[in-house]
């Protein structure tokens, strides 16, 4: 099969012919549909994520059809349309068991821990567990636009920060993980305001359902969140990864206000400077949030059934394989705007 596989991180990725996997007991084979682009992934090529053994082929927010079923699978078949989560949990662990496998301690991560879905077929490990079958109505290239970005905003926003209706909701960077929060957050009726540095990035956020709009190059960005919100956000979130928006959506929250933090914190960005004064005096909440359980899907399919979310607004390009090379070296420039998904891997 054909494959993104790079030998050393930072190197520039080729596309090179690899042998096809093989399912084990408990996994599935798939035909890679699409294949999402994330800030992730770049991570992983720049050896952020300990995980990794090289060579390696990255890739996670995939839509595929099985080919093969490893004999101890029970729940899927060759022919059915999945997706995954790209932590996958173990289903044993006491973690999973009680309903978090997105911080299994042997969770399998396609991209991570095992060679991605960057490549004409892909082994999913734990395929019972963790699998999730797609409606018809909804495309492949819309539903590899859904993970990790979006699945993984959804469960920050609407688990772990319990986002309200009529809340305000601060969301520090623009890029595929925020856009996915803004529209998430307005679709669970909050009040929303888009912080980026890009006018154009910040023109499309505003088309995705936020309310207002802080251009953070021109202005001091905590007093405008406090002034807009009256006294601070309910729920901020740092959607980006860095020491300056972590502390910032820290700053910009009201008393009892919840920060949720969803951008990797890796580089120079690795360990911020928390104002843990401001946590204890106004009893703030630092909550984390890594990826979202294959059943909280559903509910993601019922805003879409009821047209409160519409993905493929976040997509702003479909490309080849060989095509996806330069934006992922390219992505810590952060010049993409919305989603570009791989939706031809054969050519």
């Amino acid at each position: 099969m054909k494959a993104m596989i790079f030998e050393t991180f930072g190197t520039t990725p080729t596309i090179e012919e690899v042998p096809d996997p093989t399912p084990s007991t408990t996994g599935v084979v798939v035909r890679v549909l699409a294949s999402g682009l994330c800030l992730s992934d770049w991570h992983g090529w720049h050896g952020h994520d300990p995980d990794i053994r090289l060579p390696h082929v990255p890739g996670h927010e995939l839509v595929g059809e099985i080919t093969e079923v490893g004999r101890d699978v029970n729940r899927f078949k060759a022919g059915d349309r999945i997706t995954v989560p790209f932590v996958s949990g173990c289903g044993k662990c006491e973690w999973c068991k009680s309903g978090n496998p997105q911080i299994c301690d042997t969770q399998f991560q396609p991209g991570f821990t095992a060679w991605g879905s960057f490549a004409e077929f892909v082994a999913l490990e734990y395929a019972d567990n963790n699998l999730v079958k797609l409606p018809d109505t909804l495309s492949s290239v819309d539903a590899a636009s859904l993970g990790c970005r979006f699945i993984t905003s959804f469960r920050a926003i609407a688990d772990q920060a319990e986002l309200k209706k009529d809340e305000w909701i601060a969301v520090y960077g623009c890029g595929g993980v925020g856009l996915s929060a803004i529209m998430i957050a307005k679709a669970l009726g909050a009040r929303v305001i888009a912080i980026d540095i890009d006018n154009d990035t910040l023109d499309l956020a505003g088309k995705l359902g936020a309310d207002q709009a802080i251009n953070a190059s021109n202005c001091h960005v905590v007093e405008a969140v406090q002034d807009l919100t009256k006294g601070g956000a309910h729920v901020s979130v740092d959607a980006l990864g860095s020491k300056e928006t972590c502390v910032n959506s820290i700053k910009s929250l009201r008393k009892q206000g919840r920060h949720i933090q969803i951008g990797l914190m890796a580089g120079a960005d690795y360990l911020p400077e928390i104002p843990m004064h401001l946590v204890i005096a106004n009893e703030l909440k630092l909550i984390g949030s890594h990826g979202m359980q294959a059943f909280r899907y559903a509910a993601i399919f019922d805003l879409l059934e009821k047209n409160l979310i519409n993905p493929s607004l976040l997509v702003s390009k479909c490309i080849s394989l060989s095509e996806a090379i330069q934006p992922l070296v390219e992505m810590g420039n952060f010049g993409q705007k919305g989603i570009m998904v791989i939706d031809k891997f054969s050519s």
